[in-house]
């Protein structure tokens, strides 16, 4: 049977966003949507992040950077006939570009730019900071969006301990670069009596850490006092087009127990903020093809055969399991059987894009 509610996200939204655990399969998953829209008609963008080398490959590129590349034609008809219009489009966001790039963006000069940029601090904020990749993946959705030069975004997740980062990210990155600390250090250059106690707290800490690192903090704070206004600006704007009704998230799956419970931990997260749930999307699930041999002909099996044969009953009833408690939590569900063939072109692409939306539970 058709899936027709995974049909209707490919042609209705304007951004899917594929979230889950690490190793279930985003961003494959993510590619593999893209391209499906893609055949429909849509002029599709994949922003994936971090991906392997080998989905570069894959979709007949050399390289995947933090440029928009655009499939060739002939590469995307090796799947199937495109509609008019469709088209495919893919970039690996580069954490650091994307950071320096909200920077040119939110600063008030120029000379702003250049000396933030120059500041050892940032260098090592803009890499390291928590929240600061999922921060630069949503930016970046957010700007690729209000540019409206794609029907469709499909947005691979950041690979984080915890796929929830991504909703946090924003909140997270506003409160490590608080408006408190901006203002300490402002005040920290005056002559009043808060002014000379800053100081004297700086003199004492200098002597710890060294005075350039405390003047260096210094002139990162004093820089980021305008910029942090554009850094929340972009992020209510980012939420706001998360909880819209042009956006859909795709939480992907796969039968492990982690992999579950993270999947339904996000989904309740989503409800619980009025955010838009598409469909959930398990991978790898083993089915019971071709059937386990009988019980008669068990007994009459060498001991090893026996013991294979139960192992698989074991697992096909585990991926049974895992696809009911999912269904339970929401009717959405898709199924990618496992497969011993790895999905290494565009076509093995295409097939499992195609297998997404003939699955249904």
């Amino acid at each position: 049977m058709a899936n027709n509610e995974l049909r209707s996200l490919l042609r209705e939204k304007s951004v899917l966003i594929c979230a889950g655990a690490g190793g279930v399969g985003k961003t494959t998953t993510a590619a593999a949507l893209a391209i499906q829209a893609a055949l429909l008609g849509k002029r599709v963008l994949v922003l994936t992040i971090d991906p392997a080398k080998r989905l570069a490959t894959s979709l007949g590129l050399p390289e995947l950077g933090h440029k928009v590349m655009e499939i060739d034609e002939d590469v995307l008809a090796k799947v199937g006939t495109v509609q008019a219009g469709g088209k495919l489009f893919a970039m690996m966001l580069d954490q650091k570009l994307a950071f320096d790039e909200v920077i040119e963006e939110c600063a008030t000069s120029p000379e702003a730019v250049k000396r933030v940029f120059a500041n050892p601090i940032y260098q090592q904020i803009s890499t390291s900071l928590a929240g600061s990749q999922e921060y630069a993946a949503m930016t970046k959705l957010q700007q690729f969006h209000s540019e409206g030069n794609y029907d469709l975004l499909v947005v691979d997740t950041p690979p984080t301990a915890h796929a929830l980062d991504f909703l946090d990210a924003p909140k997270r990155m506003t409160q490590a670069l608080n408006s408190t600390a901006l203002k300490w250090f402002k005040k920290s250059s005056g002559n009043g009596a808060v002014e000379r106690t800053g100081k004297f707290i700086l003199k004492r800490l200098s002597k710890f850490v060294g005075s350039q690192f405390v003047d260096d903090i210094g002139v990162f704070f004093s820089e980021f006092e305008d910029v942090t206004e554009g850094f929340k600006k972009k992020a209510d704007e980012t939420f706001s087009l998360l909880r819209g009704e042009s956006t859909s998230f795709i939480l992907v799956a796969s039968p492990a127990v982690e992999a579950l419970q993270e999947a339904v931990f996000f989904y309740e997260r989503l409800q619980s903020t009025s955010m838009p749930f598409g469909h959930f999307i398990i991978n790898r699930v083993h089915r019971p093809s071709p059937p386990l041999p009988s019980a008669d002909a068990m007994r009459d099996a060498p001991p090893q055969l026996v013991a294979v044969a139960k192992n698989w009953q074991k697992i096909v009833t585990r991926d049974a399991n895992a696809v009911t408690m999912l269904s339970k939590h929401h009717a959405c569900v898709a199924i990618c059987p496992a497969s011993a063939k790895d999905v290494h072109s565009i076509e093995s692409l295409g097939e499992l894009g195609q297998t997404l939306l003939a699955s249904d539970v």
